[in-house]
């Protein structure tokens, strides 16, 4: 088999077999194939697209160049949940006990965040003494005693998709359904997981800006899933604004604190319910979504859910603590207000600009080698629909810096104020499960 006669066959439009896609990936993981012959495959694969067959052998042939983590010693369906990102997304912080509570094992794999704030870990080192990183072992048992456990990436996963991804971003390939779709689910497949929900994002703080763009992408996720024997839903939502109200890793804690009580922003808790209730559905503990939505609305309601976020960090080694006080997490020195510049009601907030705002706080890294400031972020005092009078605070900045005016102006630029009614725009787009 030659890598140049299976670049010529998807050049001419035609499907590639198991076997050849699986070449094409073990020689350019092993270094045999070199990065000029992949990048032809991957342009080729960018202008002819892939069948649901190849997409699921490209799949398949990611997860197989590298390790795969075992959970078959845990006990139940293991539901894994995947959003593919966005500005103040806290969902992972919340589901993980929420979901738990109701008897669903989470066995959760995440990473650190590149870009606007930290990621799942980074946000939970917000929390003194939590440990990030333990063996698989203790990660299982967890897992098994409290039903949660969430631990940052490891091992070798996927080694084919990180050399892929770095080529593509250099290659003009980056905006391809079967290339981003493999790789995300060959994360997701690589991980150990037994159903997969995926919260595909659109707007104008996502990836995906069109909610055409995001469906086709939700279509192509689910199928791989599906046919890589992982039952697998997305939800198409809303990234046209910051979801909830706080943009930054111990502020964001403190908000999940808040949502598990029935006490956060209205968004965030309807998402998370939808998120749950899928991931309820999936593992076969409720018949409907409904059903298993009343589930975790009772698990707030009677104070499961919030119990079971205490257990979760405490057994991590942090400080339960900080759920009946979250003064004990990390805060900033200084708090600005962004006051409104006119009356009128909020038509826009665009989330990037926001996000970019919390970034130069100190709140996310721009490099993997970046230091996370906890303490900063952003908090939200004003979302699209919202009334506001001149003088009202937008937003609260949360520094440790004395010096904020590019924070502001930031913030200035990502508002925008109308006079007229103003049209709020759904959370929820809609379902995919086949």
């Amino acid at each position: 088999m030659r890598m140049i006669d299976i670049i010529e066959k998807k050049r001419d439009g035609f499907e590639l077999t198991k076997g050849e896609i699986e070449f094409a990936i073990k020689g350019y993981t092993d270094g045999s194939i070199p990065d000029y012959q992949m990048s032809a495959l991957a342009m080729a694969i960018f202008l002819n697209d892939m069948t649901t067959s190849e997409r699921v052998n490209l799949t398949m042939a990611m997860v197989e160049s590298g390790d795969q983590i075992d959970l078959s010693s845990i006990e139940g369906i293991k539901v894994d949940k995947h959003s593919t990102g966005g500005v103040g997304d806290t969902t992972t912080l919340i589901l993980a006990p929420l979901v738990a509570s109701v008897g669903v094992p989470v066995a959760k794999m995440s990473g650190r965040g590149l870009g606007h704030t930290g990621g799942t870990i980074d946000k939970l080192e917000s929390i003194s003494g939590f440990q990030v990183e333990i063996d698989i072992d203790t990660f299982n048992h967890l897992v098994n005693t409290n039903k949660v456990a969430v631990v940052g990436q490891s091992g070798n996963l996927t080694p084919a998709d990180k050399k892929l991804y770095g080529l593509r971003d250099v290659t003009g390939t980056v905006n391809s359904i079967p290339l981003i779709a493999s790789s995300i689910m060959s994360k997701k497949i690589a991980s150990g997981a037994d159903a997969i929900v995926l919260d595909v994002k659109t707007g104008s703080g996502a990836f995906m800006k069109s909610i055409e763009e995001a469906k086709e992408l939700a279509h192509a996720m689910v199928q791989i899933g599906n046919g890589a024997g992982r039952n697998t839903i997305a939800v198409i939502t809303d990234m046209n604004q910051p979801l909830g109200f706080a943009i930054g890793n111990a502020l964001e804690v403190k908000e999940a604190i808040d949502t598990l009580t029935g006490k956060g922003p209205k968004d965030l808790y309807e998402l998370c319910l939808t998120l749950g209730s899928k991931m309820v559905y999936l593992a076969g503990k409720a018949a409907t979504f409904d059903e298993a939505k009343k589930m975790l609305e009772d698990s707030i309601k009677t104070g499961k859910a919030i119990e079971k976020f205490k257990t979760f960090i405490a057994a991590q080694g942090g400080d339960g603590s900080i759920v009946d006080d979250p003064t004990k997490l990390p805060s900033a020195s200084y708090t600005y207000e962004v006051e409104a510049p006119e009356d009128g009601m909020v038509s826009a907030i665009i989330a990037d600009k926001i996000g970019l705002a919390a970034s130069l706080l100190g709140a996310g890294r721009i490099t993997k080698e970046s230091q996370i400031d906890l303490a900063v972020g952003l908090i939200l005092r004003k979302k699209i629909g919202d009334k506001v009078k001149k003088g009202e605070s937008l937003v609260t900045i949360h520094s440790n810096k004395q010096e904020v005016t590019e924070v502001k102006n930031l913030v200035y630029d990502a508002y925008a104020i109308s006079q007229n009614e103003v049209q709020v725009t759904p959370l929820i787009y809609g379902v995919i499960d086949k």
